[in-house]
């Protein structure tokens, strides 16, 4: 590992980290605290995916849909209005819409096909993102001057990488650079999630073979045929296997690249001073 003992960790002029798990169990909060505290430069990946490598295709659906309103479609054709998407690091909504949720067309639902589509991209563009960690380590002390780097993953690196290879390739980079943190749930925290997406479920990137293996589940168990399938209900189903699905692999790559610290924990840090003891008690001494 990066800091392979307390001590490396306490002493170095530079620390720099990677935090991975499900969403919603305090990585951003975490992150935004660290930066918060001011010598900390946050790096998020869902904000690099959908900004530079999918903010084409956000944009474009949006316009896709505008050609359909005619005032609106005069306005594009003659470039008297310009429509982007507004992310930021708390609002990721224009990225999971376009993301989608395949279904019955009448329910916003998309076709399988191009649910499929847009999934492939996002896999490409998290790659890319995650990739791109080293040059925003030496962009952000270079050009900036932080010296101390958190890069907030989303929830879905368990599934681009193979955590059960110590040499994949893009972890075993990324852990030259960073030491990974996964943010471990209990099973009151994943409880919790399941309410709180069911409430509210947003599209999500999932492993294709796991993907079609649920769609083709969920047809066969409901009886619904593609174009009348509900998309909440089967994003809402989805959502609980994937985190049966995700938790062995999470734990994968702590076991072979990083440590581990629970939801708990992070919801008692309150200063940067908090997450370096944090991290130096999980560390050997």
């Amino acid at each position: 590992m990066l800091y392979p003992t307390a001590t490396d960790w306490r002493i170095a002029p530079r620390k720099k980290v990677m935090l991975f798990g499900m969403s919603g169990l305090g990585k951003t909060h975490l992150a935004n605290l660290l930066r918060g505290g001011g010598d900390w430069f946050h790096y998020s990946v869902d904000y690099r995916i959908g900004t530079r490598y999918m903010g084409e295709f956000i944009a474009d659906n949006f316009k896709f849909e505008a050609m359909k309103v005619p005032l609106l479609r005069e306005l594009l054709l003659t470039d008297s209005v310009y429509i982007s998407s507004n992310i930021t690091f708390d609002n990721l909504a224009p990225l999971s819409t376009y993301l989608g949720k395949p279904g019955d067309p009448d329910k916003g639902g998309l076709t399988f096909d191009t649910y499929m589509r847009r999934q492939d991209q996002h896999r490409s563009a998290e790659i890319a993102a995650l990739a791109d960690t080293a040059h925003f380590i030496a962009r952000a002390e270079e050009l900036y001057g932080y010296r101390n780097f958190v890069c907030d993953t989303g929830g879905s690196i368990c599934e681009v990488i193979d955590p059960d290879n110590p040499e994949d390739p893009l972890m075993a980079e990324l852990s030259r650079h960073v030491l990974p943190i996964w943010i471990r749930g209990s099973d009151a925290h994943t409880a919790e999630l399941v309410r709180r997406f069911d409430r509210a479920p947003k599209p999500m990137y999932y492993q294709p073979d796991f993907l079609r293996d649920a769609w083709a589940t969920y047809q066969h168990d409901t009886g619904a045929s593609p174009g009348l399938v509900d998309p909440d209900a089967f994003v809402r189903w989805t959502y609980a296997r994937a985190l049966a699905h995700r938790a062995p692999r999470y734990a994968a790559m702590a076991r072979n690249w990083g440590i581990s610290i629970t939801a708990e924990d992070v919801a008692g840090i309150r200063s940067p001073d908090d997450f370096n003891a944090l991290i130096a008690a999980q560390l050997p001494d």
